[in-house]
C-alpha cells in the first residue's frame, strides 16, 4: 500500500511539472537545444478586440554562449522564423533590441548574449477570432565554435477578454531596449557622407543629442556585401553631438552602392539608442560639422586669435624678426599716412597667406590627403623654395639689391622714399606666415584640431582668425603709428643693423638646407647650396658686372629659383633617417600597433612626434627632453621612449594625430597601466608636466607585472 502511495504521489508531481511547463498561460513550452531554450510568450491571455497582439520570442543562452543581431557584422547569422502554419495571422513583425558588439578570434559582430527576447507585433487576419501561432525558429548560437538550433513553437491565443499575462511586463522591458525615432532617447541621426581616400571609403555620420553624450556607437546597414568597422568619434558642439566615421570593409559590393539607395543607421549611446534611414551623400566628414553650435564656433575663434598671438613669440616666428624690426626702425621720424599703409600691407600679406592656407587644407582634405599644419614643410620643393626666398630677403638686407614694386603699387601708397614699397611689406607678411608654419603654439593645435574636423565654413574662419592673431602686432602699428615714428631717423646705423639681420636670414635658409639634407640626402640639399650660392654671389658682385650682365639680372635670378625648386623636385630621395640618431639611442622607432601589449605588461611608454623641421619641437628637445631628470627618465630603462618622425609624409603618423584631434607638431603622449589610453601633453613641454605624466602613467605598474603569467 505505501509504495502503491508513493508511486501515485510521483506520477501526480510529474505531471503537474509538465503540466505547468506546458500549460504557463500566455507561454508555450520551452524548445530545448544543447546551448539553448527558446519559446513564445504573449503579453495577454487572450485575444479580446485588439488589433495587434504584442508577443515576444524568448531565448535563454547558456553562459558564454551568444547569438545574433539582425545585422550580424563579419560573421554569424541572425534569427529566421517562418510563421506560414499559423491560423488567423495577417502578418508578425520581429524588432530587434540594441545588440552589443563581440569580438572573437579579430572577427567583430554584434549580438546578444544570456537572456534575450525579440518583441513581436502579431496582426490577427480577423480581430476578437483565436490565433494559432507556429514559429519555425532556425538560429545560430556560438561559443568559440558555432551550432546551429532549431525550434518549433506553437502558443494558441483563445477568443476572450484580453487579460496581461506573467510575461507582459518582460515584453514591455525588451521593447524599450529597441530604437525608436528619437523622441524619447534624445538621439537624432542628422546626415551622412561617403568620403573617399586613397586608403579606402569611410561612411561619416552626424548625430545630435539633447543630453551631453558619453560613449556614442553606431551600427551601419549598407547594401549586401558592405561591411563596417567600429566608428572612430569626433565629439562636436560642446558635447552634444558626434561625428561618428566608420571604415568601409572589402565587400562584394562597391561602396559607391552607399550612394545610390538608403542606408539604416543605429545610433547609441549607453541605453539611449534611436534608429534612422538616410541617403548618404558624397563629400567630407568635416562638412558634416557645419550649421553647428555658433556659441562653440565664436569660442574657437577667440582661441585661434590667442593662439595666433602667442606664435609671435615662438622660435619659428624669430627668423622674420628681422623684417618686423625694420619695418619699425624704417619709419623712424617718417610719416604717420605712409606707416599705416605699410604695416597695413603686411598684415594683408599674413591674412591673405592664411587664407592660401585653408584653401589649400580644403583641396588636399578634398582630394583624400593627409592635412596639417606645417606639412607643407614635408615637401622638399616648399623647402628649396623658402630656402631661394629667404637668401633673397637676406641679400635685400645686406644691401646688395633692392625689392621695387609695380609702379602703380608705390603711387597708391606714396611710398616712393621706403626701402620697400607695398609690395615688399606685402611679401614681408606672406614669408612670416610660411615661416610660423613648423611651429606650435599654445591654443593653436586646439584650434586647428577643431578647424579641420570640421567644414570649409570653420576651417577658412579658424585659418582667418589665426592670421588676425599673427598680424596683431603690425594692425596695433596701424593704428597707432606713433610707435613707429618716434623711432631714431634711418641713419648709417640702420646699414649695420640690416647686415646683422641679413645674416640671421641666411641662417635660417642653411636650416632649410639641413631639413632638405635628412629628406632627400646631402646630394640634393648640396645642389640646392650651390644654386643659392650662386645667386648670393651674383647679387653681392653685381656692381663688377659688366652692364649687358646686369641687364640679365632679373631673368638669370628668375632662372636660379626655378633651378633650385626643379632640383628638389627630379633629384631622388635618399639618405633619411629615421630621427633617432646615436646619441639618443634609448629612442625606438614608432610603433602604435604594439603599445597595447606593452602597456599590457606593465610598461610605460613616451610618445614623441617630431620632425626637423619643427622648430618648437627641437626647442621642446633640447629644453626639456635631452636633458636633467626627464634625459635621466627616458634613457634609464624603465621607460620605452618612441619617436615619430614625420620629417616625410607618413599616413600612419597622420591617422594616429587625427585620433587625438591634432593636426600639428610637436605631440607627446604618456601610456602606462594608469593611462591606458595616453595622456596627451600640451605644445610647450615642461620638465614638470612630462615628469607628472610619466607619473600617472605609471600608477599601477607594479600591479601589472606582479599578476603578470
Amino acid at each position: 500500500m505505501r509504495n502503491r502511495h508513493a508511486a501515485v504521489f510521483v506520477l501526480f508531481a510529474a505531471l503537474a511539472a509538465a503540466g505547468h511547463a506546458r500549460a504557463e498561460p500566455g507561454a508555450s513550452a520551452w524548445e530545448k537545444h544543447e546551448f539553448a531554450q527558446a519559446r513564445l510568450v504573449s503579453a495577454t491571455g487572450a485575444v479580446g478586440t485588439l488589433p495587434e497582439l504584442r508577443l515576444g520570442l524568448e531565448f535563454k543562452l547558456n553562459p558564454g554562449w551568444k547569438t545574433y543581431w539582425r545585422s550580424p557584422g563579419e560573421a554569424g547569422l541572425p534569427a529566421q522564423i517562418d510563421w506560414s502554419q499559423s491560423e488567423n495571422l495577417a502578418e508578425a513583425t520581429v524588432a530587434w533590441p540594441v545588440p552589443k558588439r563581440q569580438v572573437l578570434l579579430g572577427i567583430e559582430t554584434m549580438g546578444y548574449e544570456g537572456d534575450l527576447v525579440l518583441p513581436v507585433v502579431a496582426k490577427p487576419k480577423v480581430a476578437g477570432e483565436p490565433v494559432k501561432l507556429r514559429a519555425t525558429v532556425d538560429y545560430l548560437v556560438c561559443e568559440k565554435i558555432c551550432v546551429p538550433a532549431h525550434a518549433e513553437l506553437a502558443l494558441d491565443l483563445p477568443a476572450g477578454e484580453a487579460t496581461p499575462t506573467a510575461q507582459v511586463g518582460l515584453i514591455d522591458q525588451w521593447r524599450n531596449k529597441v530604437p525608436g525615432d528619437g523622441r524619447v532617447s534624445g538621439l537624432t541621426v542628422e546626415r551622412a557622407a561617403l568620403v573617399r581616400a586613397p586608403e579606402g571609403a569611410t561612411l561619416a555620420v552626424r548625430v545630435a543629442a539633447r543630453e551631453k553624450l558619453q560613449q556614442p556607437d553606431v551600427l551601419i546597414e549598407g547594401p549586401a556585401g558592405l561591411l563596417f568597422a567600429r566608428p572612430t568619434v569626433q565629439m562636436i558642439d560642446a558635447g552634444r553631438g558626434a561625428i561618428l566615421a566608420s571604415r568601409v570593409l572589402a565587400g562584394k559590393a562597391s561602396p559607391d552602392a552607399l550612394l545610390n539607395g538608403e542606408v539604416t543607421f543605429t545610433a547609441i549611446d549607453g541605453a539611449r539608442a534611436t534608429e534612422a534611414v538616410l541617403k548618404p551623400v558624397a563629400g567630407d566628414a568635416g562638412d558634416l560639422g557645419q550649421g553647428g553650435d555658433l556659441a562653440t564656433l565664436g569660442f574657437m575663434l577667440l582661441v585661434a586669435l590667442a593662439g595666433g598671438l602667442i606664435l609671435n613669440l615662438m622660435p619659428c616666428v624669430l627668423p622674420v624678426l628681422s623684417l618686423k624690426l625694420m619695418s619699425v626702425v624704417g619709419h623712424g621720424g617718417g610719416d604717420a599716412r605712409e606707416v599705416r599703409i605699410g604695416f597695413l600691407a603686411s598684415a594683408a600679406g599674413i591674412l591673405a597667406s592664411f587664407l592660401l592656407l585653408a584653401l589649400g587644407a580644403l583641396a588636399l582634405r578634398q582630394a583624400g590627403l593627409a592635412v596639417g599644419w606645417g606639412i607643407q614643410f614635408q615637401q622638399p620643393v616648399f623647402i628649396a623654395g623658402m630656402a631661394a626666398i629667404l637668401v633673397l630677403f637676406a641679400c635685400n638686407m645686406m644691401g646688395w639689391f633692392e625689392f621695387s614694386g609695380p609702379r602703380w603699387a608705390f603711387d597708391a601708397a606714396e611710398t616712393r622714399a621706403a626701402s620697400h614699397g607695398v609690395t615688399g611689406h606685402f611679401l614681408t607678411g606672406a614669408l612670416a606666415t610660411l615661416l610660423a608654419t613648423p611651429c606650435s603654439a599654445p591654443f593653436l593645435g586646439t584650434a586647428i584640431g577643431f578647424a579641420l574636423s570640421r567644414g570649409a565654413l570653420e576651417i577658412v574662419a579658424v585659418f582667418l582668425a589665426l592670421g588676425v592673431g599673427l598680424a596683431s602686432p603690425y594692425l596695433l602699428i596701424a593704428a597707432f603709428p606713433r610707435l613707429a615714428t618716434r623711432m631714431p631717423r634711418p641713419g648709417r646705423w640702420m646699414l649695420h643693423l640690416r647686415r646683422v639681420l641679413g645674416v640671421a636670414l641666411a641662417l635660417t635658409a642653411l636650416w632649410l638646407l639641413g631639413v632638405l639634407a635628412t629628406q632627400q640626402g646631402p646630394l640634393t640639399a648640396g645642389a640646392v647650396a650651390s644654386i643659392l650660392a650662386t645667386l648670393a654671389l651674383g647679387f653681392a658682385f653685381a656692381d663688377r658686372l659688366p652692364a649687358p650682365l646686369r641687364r640679365a639680372a632679373p631673368a638669370a635670378v628668375a632662372l636660379l629659383v626655378i633651378a633650385t625648386v626643379g632640383v628638389a623636385a627630379v633629384l631622388p630621395r635618399g639618405g633619411a633617417g629615421d630621427g633617432i640618431s646615436a646619441k639618443d639611442d634609448y629612442w625606438i622607432v614608432f610603433d602604435e600597433q604594439a603599445i597595447p601589449a606593452r602597456v599590457a605588461r606593465g610598461e610605460i611608454i613616451f610618445v614623441d612626434v617630431t620632425a626637423d623641421w619643427c622648430i618648437t619641437c627641437k626647442a621642446n628637445k633640447a629644453l626639456v627632453l635631452s636633458r636633467g631628470e626627464v634625459a635621466r627618465k627616458l634613457g634609464g630603462g624603465a621607460i620605452v621612449a618612441m619617436r615619430a618622425d614625420w620629417t616625410r609624409p607618413d599616413p600612419a603618423i597622420s591617422r594616429y594625430l587625427a585620433k587625438y584631434g591634432r593636426y600639428g607638431i610637436p605631440f607627446n603622449v604618456v601610456y602606462g597601466p594608469g593611462a591606458p589610453q595616453g595622456i596627451a601633453l600640451p605644445e610647450l613641454l615642461t620638465s614638470d608636466t612630462v615628469l607628472a605624466a610619466l607619473d600617472q602613467a605609471g600608477a599601477g605598474a607594479a600591479k601589472a607585472v606582479a599578476t603578470k603569467p
